[in-house]
């Protein structure tokens, strides 16, 4: 069960790498739907990341508690997403066949639904890099285009 944990454990703190990345992103990414996108992915990152958590806390491990600090390097959104959807591709290369080679059926399925969702994101980073606003689906015509963007931080005063 070591091997396991210890699994688990890199996992987790490679995914809360990324959460903490993609919560840096989301304060460079003005554009509504590609901000909502990114809140789409935040939250389900900490999903993930409760489920990795109750595993290796079930395996009697330990839990990193903090991230490095990995900001986005662009400085514009084109160049969050580009770092985004290749950072999720190098994620996915990476995994697959560990998650895979895994015995502990439990754990591979669960880290299997992960990876599915890395790849959604991949997809995200890609179609929102491309122009794409139809991140999370379509408004309706009558609604119009959004103008104006989200503020880098919410709490002013």
């Amino acid at each position: 069960m070591s091997d396991v944990l210890a699994l688990l454990q890199e996992f987790h703190r490679e995914k809360l790498a990324a959460l903490t990345r993609h919560q840096a992103g989301a304060r460079l990414v003005g554009q509504y739907d590609a901000n909502n996108t990114y809140q789409y992915i935040i939250n389900r990152e900490d999903t993930q990341l409760s489920w990795l958590e109750a595993a290796i806390r079930d395996l009697g491990g330990v839990v990193a508690e903090t991230a490095p600090d990995v900001g986005p390097g662009g400085a514009t959104a084109a160049a969050v997403f580009a770092e985004d959807a290749r950072d999720a591709r190098t994620f996915l290369e990476r995994w697959r066949p560990r998650v895979e080679a895994l015995n502990n059926a439990r754990h591979r399925q669960m880290l299997r639904v992960v990876l599915g969702e890395v790849a959604e994101q991949q997809r995200f980073f890609e179609q929102a890099g491309a122009g794409r606003t139809d991140l999370l689906g379509r408004r309706g015509e009558e609604v119009g285009a959004r103008v104006g963007s989200v503020m880098a931080d919410r709490w002013i005063e």
